[in-house]
């Protein structure tokens, strides 16, 4: 059963030109399912495998108390797997075809407030080469939106400040422009021009290093932003992903066009993007309810 794994693998990283990271979280979540099947189910090839056999091991994540979410993204790639097995002739039929996706609870995504942004973004203030990275990488994270893997893969040819964007490359390779404010070409251009060379040992392209001169992995910012977040006395638990929600929800208070904010955060379908038309909601009903004398 490994080598049909090994196969789909393949297909998804050559032919459909999946990053790194997503490819990992797949094969994780396929050898899960594998196990199981061998193991309990004693399965011995795909072919066996039925949609009972699917079910059975729904309801076995949902026992280890598993998420819905979790449970929800686990059937995706059982279900893609066995698409493949029945495209590439390994098997002839899909146990997946009539089984339904859980119900998701509907999570919103936790935001920072303005104000905590500001005193966020406030904070690099020194002029050391370590403290202009954090506040270029802070304003520019802020600034479009980016999920920490696209920050930390940014090249200096992906940057265009005098014309006022950047490009980034998202999920499934698909390129993205996304337009900068004054504050974050400020930033970046006092790092890359006053700061950046004095922290390079060796030149390369990656655009954000760590205090080795090697390009910052995704890793190496977590701990940045945390450290940052004590200092800025955050009682909330922030995550790179925090702040690119904090950037649409501000967004689309602010006014903007739900459907450039879709482009923005490269989401290939607007139901993903309209989560943050919630948040909003939420936080006017929150401010009425603070403000208002007869609320």
């Amino acid at each position: 059963m490994n080598n049909e794994i090994e196969e789909y693998m393949n297909f998804l990283v050559v032919e459909k030109g999946l990053a790194v990271n997503s490819s990992k979280a797949y094969r994780r979540d396929l050898k899960k399912y594998q196990d199981y099947l061998q193991k309990v189910e004693l399965l011995k090839n795909w072919e066996q495998v039925n949609k009972a056999h699917v079910l059975a091991f729904l309801h076995y994540l949902h026992d280890l108390g598993r998420a819905s979410t979790s449970v929800s993204r686990m059937l995706s790639s059982v279900r893609s797997f066995h698409q493949f097995l029945v495209r590439e002739k390994f098997t002839s039929a899909d146990p997946t075809l009539h089984v339904d996706r859980p119900r998701l609870e509907r999570r919103l995504p936790k935001v920072l407030s303005m104000k905590e942004v500001d005193t966020l973004l406030e904070l690099p203030a020194s002029n050391s080469p370590l403290d202009r990275r954090n506040k270029a990488m802070l304003e520019l994270l802020y600034a479009t939106g980016m999920r920490v893997t696209e920050l930390c893969s940014i090249k200096l040819s992906d940057l265009h400040l005098s014309m006022g964007f950047v490009q980034c490359l998202g999920k499934g390779n698909k390129e993205r422009i996304i337009p900068l404010g004054n504050h974050a070409v400020e930033a970046m251009e006092k790092y890359l021009n006053e700061s950046r060379s004095q922290l390079v040992k060796k030149e390369h392209e990656f655009v954000f290093v760590n205090h080795h001169g090697r390009s910052l992995s995704r890793q190496g910012f977590w701990k940045i932003l945390k450290k940052l977040a004590d200092d800025a006395e955050i009682e909330k638990e922030l995550t790179p992903h925090m702040l690119r929600h904090s950037f649409a929800t501000h967004l689309l208070e602010n006014g903007a066009d739900l459907r450039a904010v879709q482009e923005m955060l490269g989401h290939a379908d607007i139901s993903t993007t309209q989560i943050y038309t919630h948040v909003t909601k939420m936080r006017m009903k929150d401010v009425y309810t603070k403000f208002h004398p007869r609320a």
